[in-house]
This record gives C-alpha cells, sequence and structure tokens, in this order.
C-alpha cells in the first residue's frame, strides 16, 4: 500500500481566484490523458475554449467521442501511457505546459482484466509523471482520483476531509490504484517543487449523459441492495466536475480536494425518486450483483457502506461549489424516467 492518506499535500494557499502564473497564457498548452473515453473527452473539449489541447489515449474514441473533440478543435492521438518515450517526445515536442491526467479506470477492461486496468492506472501514471519530471516547461500536473480513496466500511467517520486516514485494508483493486497514483503523485512534487499539482478526489458521477456502472444500476426496474443497510450516498454532476477540471487548469490549486455534490441522499430515497423498486438481497449475494451490473468491488461496497465527503477545501479553495447531490439525482432521475 502507498503512503497514509494523512500525508496528501495540503493547499499553499486558500486564494479562491489565484490565475495562473504570469508568462503564460490562460491555459497553455495542455495534454489530457484517457480522451477515448467519455470523461477524458468531454474533458479535452471544455478545455480547449481556454488553451491548445492534445488529447491521448491508449484506446481510440467511438465515433460520437470523435465528434466532440473534433468539434472543439482537439488534436487526437493513439498513445499509450506505459511508454513513457513515447509521452517523453509527446510533452518536448508539443512544449506542454500542463497535463490533464484522466487516464484512470475504475473497472477491470473486459479484455486483459484487472492486470491491463492495473498496467494502465498504475505503471501508466508512473511512466507520465516520469516523463513530466524531465520536461522542462511543464509546469502543473492536474490528476484524476477518486473519493474511493478513503474506502467504505462499517468503520468509516461520518463525513471525510481530506486528511481522514484509511481505515480499513481495501478489498478492491482500484482503490489500491488511486492510493499508488496518489503516492506518485506525492514523489512527483517532492522531485519537481516548482510545478504545481493537483489531485481531485471525486465522488461517482452523474448526469444526464454520463454511462457508468451506477447510471445503470439504477435504471433497472429492479435494484437490488444488500439487506439491512441503507448507505449515505453522495454523487458530482459531470458537467460540475468539468468546471473544477477547468478551473484546475486556467488557475493554480495546488493540493488534494474532495470533489462532489454537497448533501447527501440515503440509497433506498435514491431508488424511490428513481421510481424503482429496491430488492434487498443477502450480502453474500452482492457479488452476483455486481458480476450482473458489471459493478467493481469497491463500487459495491459503496452501495453497501456508503460515502460521504466534505467539500469546505474545495469551495474556499476554488470558489465554486457544485450542485448538490440531491439536485445532481434528481436531474438524472428526469432522464431516466
Amino acid at each position: 500500500m502507498s503512503e497514509s492518506l494523512a500525508a496528501s499535500v495540503r493547499p499553499r494557499t486558500t486564494s479562491a481566484t489565484r490565475p495562473a502564473a504570469a508568462g503564460h497564457p490562460s491555459g497553455g498548452t495542455v495534454l489530457v490523458t484517457g480522451a477515448g473515453r467519455y470523461l477524458g473527452a468531454h474533458t479535452a473539449a471544455k478545455l480547449a475554449a481556454d488553451a491548445t489541447v492534445l488529447a491521448v489515449d491508449v484506446v481510440p474514441p467511438t465515433p460520437d467521442l470523435a465528434k466532440v473533440l473534433a468539434g472543439a478543435g482537439v488534436d487526437f492521438s493513439v498513445v499509450d501511457p506505459t511508454q513513457g518515450p513515447a509521452l517523453a517526445q509527446l510533452l518536448d515536442r508539443a512544449r506542454v505546459e500542463t497535463v490533464v491526467h484522466m487516464a484512470v479506470a475504475a473497472m477491470p477492461f473486459r479484455d486483459g482484466g484487472r492486470d491491463a486496468m492495473k498496467e494502465l492506472n498504475v505503471i501508466g501514471t508512473l511512466q507520465l509523471l516520469a516523463a513530466c519530471q524531465r520536461a522542462e516547461s511543464l509546469r502543473k500536473v492536474v490528476v484524476r482520483s477518486s473519493s474511493a480513496a478513503y474506502g467504505a466500511s462499517s468503520r468509516d467517520p461520518a463525513i471525510f476531509t481530506e486528511d481522514t486516514e484509511l481505515r480499513a485494508v481495501p478489498r478492491g483493486g482500484f482503490v489500491k490504484d488511486i492510493l499508488d497514483i496518489e503516492g506518485y503523485v506525492r514523489g512527483f512534487r517532492r522531485r519537481r517543487p516548482d510545478a504545481v499539482a493537483t489531485v481531485l478526489r471525486f465522488s461517482p458521477f452523474l448526469g444526464p449523459t454520463a454511462d457508468t456502472a451506477l447510471t445503470r444500476y439504477f435504471d433497472q426496474a429492479f435494484v437490488p441492495t444488500a439487506a439491512g443497510f441503507d448507505p449515505r450516498v453522495q454523487f458530482v454532476h459531470v458537467d460540475d466536475a468539468l468546471e473544477v477540471l477547468r478551473r484546475s487548469v486556467v488557475e493554480d490549486h495546488p493540493g488534494v480536494f474532495n470533489v462532489a455534490g454537497p448533501g447527501v441522499l440515503l440509497l433506498s430515497q435514491a431508488i424511490r425518486r428513481a421510481g424503482k423498486t429496491p430488492v434487498p438481497v443477502p450480502g453474500l449475494a452482492m457479488g452476483a450483483v455486481g458480476r450482473l451490473f458489471d459493478i467493481s468491488i469497491d463500487q459495491l461496497e459503496f452501495l453497501v457502506h456508503g460515502r460521504v465527503v466534505d467539500v469546505s477545501r474545495l469551495v474556499a479553495e476554488y470558489g465554486f461549489s457544485p450542485r448538490s447531490t440531491p439536485d445532481t439525482f434528481k436531474e438524472f432521475v428526469s432522464v431516466v424516467r
């Protein structure tokens, strides 16, 4: 396991509106990884309004995402993030100033399974940060992380802050990957103290057009739940996540930040508001639920124990508050129905 979450880097300032350093365009030249998938592609398109954006991924975008990238004037290339030399050459050739690392997979790949997922998440991040460390033009790294870094167990506190330590040994591979990724970022900051490093711990994404394991879970007429559990859950609207990513590029916000919609819902409330029927199943059967809905162990534990994070650091530093979890879910439900 990587270093304790308590060692996460604290913000160096509480300025909510500090722009990027003088002498640089608002966004400069930005490289976005993971742009062959939904969130990465929309991140690249969002940033293209403020910067020259290069987008890469190990897989090409779907035709719909390719239109999103092309419409925003984003140049996409297929690049394997585990290949350090290719990344280093791209950073140097394009004089990249900011890297937005979105190539973090939450689910094992259908082809390659857990090994391929770990290769992308862990080795890919290690190679990328090694290339960033050597890039003379680079001045900022923004990394997509997850609130899953806190785990989910019966021993959890009511609310997680950025300094809360992990309470239980993680069972799922994604949590282990996230801890490794954040450990590599801390190492990068020690070796490149001149560069800004921002880590964003996102709660699960929801939105009218988002397609995730959780959106598919809530889209069923009969929604299985763990008998005897009614966890508190929190989400972040995809559009708000994109805005936080944009501000992380055009402004300097070093440190680790929780990103979630304020407020909570009980899982039972969410299911009722979606107009669905909860079906309690024995805890031992939740593994079968995960396989049925393509939900990872980490996400299953979220649906059993829940997870609520404090976003006061984000609001104070960025001067931006995401829409609430109940409002986010309400908008999502309007599409599901």
